[in-house]
């Protein structure tokens, strides 16, 4: 489990392909403090497996699924990529609560100044969008960040400056893509919504899920 909040901006210093899946090593330095071989790291919002490590960079397996479903096979040796290590249970949630499971990826469609901060427009897939909700909580390339605007083919965030000082969000360009992670109790209750009517079963309405607190 992980918070959105990234530590740390690593670098890919290798990557071996497979037929279907990749090894990457991965320069870094605060994220390594206290990890070990096994533990997770988030990295550009994929939760990945440390397989071996030094002082200095740590390798992951990319399994063909995880390939399928990221922008991972966009990434190239120099790549910046930005690292989380999984969160303890004694620390602050400052983010929000992120599996490190990707549901997809969008493509930015516009990057706009707006005062102090920056606009970013994003394009996704229906089956996307419909988890998605206005002002609720997204993890893009594993930032934690809050919707400002959704319609039905895509959102909008906004990032301040320490956002974009501290992660790899800017860097992209317009027709890039993003590895999107949409908020995980806004899923459960989607998928609780969806059973419900495959089920014809009218006892939950959204008037029921809003006044228990659900939504």
């Amino acid at each position: 489990m992980f918070t959105g909040l990234i530590e740390e901006i690593g670098s890919i210093k290798s990557i071996v392909k497979g037929r279907n899946s990749y090894q990457f090593t991965i320069n870094a330095l605060k994220v390594l403090g206290d990890s070990k071989i096994g533990d997770s790291i988030c990295t550009n919002g994929a939760c990945l497996t440390i397989t071996q490590m030094n002082h200095k960079d740590f390798t992951v397996d990319v399994m063909s699924e995880t390939v399928l479903i990221t922008n991972f096979k966009e990434l190239k040796t120099g790549s910046r990529v930005n690292l989380e290590r999984a969160m303890r249970l004694s620390d602050r949630l400052g983010g929000h609560m992120v599996s490190g499971h990707i549901d997809g990826i969008g493509k930015i469609i516009s990057i706009d100044k707006d005062d102090i901060a920056w606009r970013i427009k994003i394009k996704a897939t229906e089956n996307i969008i419909k988890k998605i909700l206005d002002k609720g909580s997204i993890a893009i390339d594993g930032i934690s960040l809050t919707v400002v605007r959704v319609s039905d083919t895509n959102f909008e965030v906004s990032i301040i400056p320490h956002t974009a000082i501290e992660t790899t969000l800017l860097n992209k360009k317009v027709n890039e893509t993003v590895n999107l992670e949409t908020d995980m109790i806004g899923k459960y209750v989607f998928q609780f919504l969806e059973t419900n009517k495959r089920t014809n079963n009218n006892n939950v309405t959204m008037d029921l899920l809003q006044k228990n607190g659900f939504l």
